[in-house]
C-alpha cells in the first residue's frame, strides 16, 4: 500500500470549477491503493444527498454529516468511532466554506496525527468576499489547487460565483450562505461578474 504523507491539501475555486470532482478523484486513488479514508460534509449541504457528497453532474462518494461549529476530534470520533478515525490515512471535508473557523485547527491537529487532510470549498462568496475558513486553510495548506470554470457569458476563464434571483444577479447584501447549484448560481469571469 502507498504511504500517505501527512499534509493539508486545499482544493478551491468558484462554483462549477470541479472542486468536488477533484476531491472525489483523489479519494478514489486512495481507495484503489487500499487506503482507509473518511469524508465529511456539512449538515447544511443537503442539495443532492444527506449520505453522500454529490457533484453538480451526479458523481457521488459516501460521506458523514458534520455540523458546522462542531469541528473537533471528539466530534469526529463520536460520529465514526475512535478506531475508525485513528485508522484513517486520509480525512477529507467537502464544502469547507460552510464550516466554522474551528475547521483549520481540526485540520492542523489531524495532520499532526499523521493524516493526509483534503478540504474542498469555495474561496469567495457570491459577493466576492473571502468565504468562511477557506482563506486560513489556504494559508496553512501544504498544497493549494485553485480551479477555474468556464464563464457562461463569454466563455472565458471564470473565477467568480454569480448568485441569481429570477435570472438576475442577486444584491451583494443578501445572505452569505445559500446552498444552491445550477439555476441558482453561474460561473463568471471577472469582467462578466456583476458584484
Amino acid at each position: 500500500m502507498q504511504t500517505m504523507i501527512p499534509q493539508l491539501e486545499v482544493i478551491t475555486g468558484c462554483m462549477f470549477s470541479g472542486k468536488t470532482e477533484e476531491l472525489i478523484r483523489r479519494l478514489e486513488r486512495v481507495r484503489i491503493a487500499k487506503g482507509k479514508l473518511l469524508l465529511f460534509k456539512p449538515t447544511i449541504d443537503d442539495r443532492y444527498s444527506t449520505t453522500s457528497v454529490v457533484t453538480h453532474y451526479g458523481r457521488e462518494f459516501s460521506a458523514h454529516l458534520l455540523s458546522p461549529g462542531m469541528e473537533t476530534v471528539e466530534e469526529l470520533e463520536r460520529l465514526v468511532g475512535a478506531e475508525s478515525l485513528a485508522g484513517a490515512a486520509v480525512v477529507a471535508f467537502d464544502e469547507g466554506n460552510f464550516f466554522s473557523d474551528k475547521l483549520p485547527s481540526l485540520c492542523e491537529t489531524l495532520v499532526a496525527r499523521g493524516k493526509r487532510v483534503i478540504v474542498a470549498g469555495l474561496d469567495l462568496t457570491f459577493a466576492g468576499e473571502p468565504f468562511g475558513p477557506m482563506p486560513t486553510l489556504m494559508a496553512l495548506a501544504d498544497r493549494v489547487d485553485k480551479l477555474q470554470a468556464v464563464c457562461v457569458k463569454c466563455g472565458g476563464v471564470a473565477t467568480r460565483s454569480q448568485r441569481l434571483i429570477d435570472g438576475r444577479p442577486a444584491p451583494k447584501d443578501g445572505p452569505v450562505i445559500q446552498v444552491g447549484g445550477l439555476g441558482t448560481y453561474e460561473a463568471r469571469c471577472r469582467s462578466c461578474y456583476e458584484g
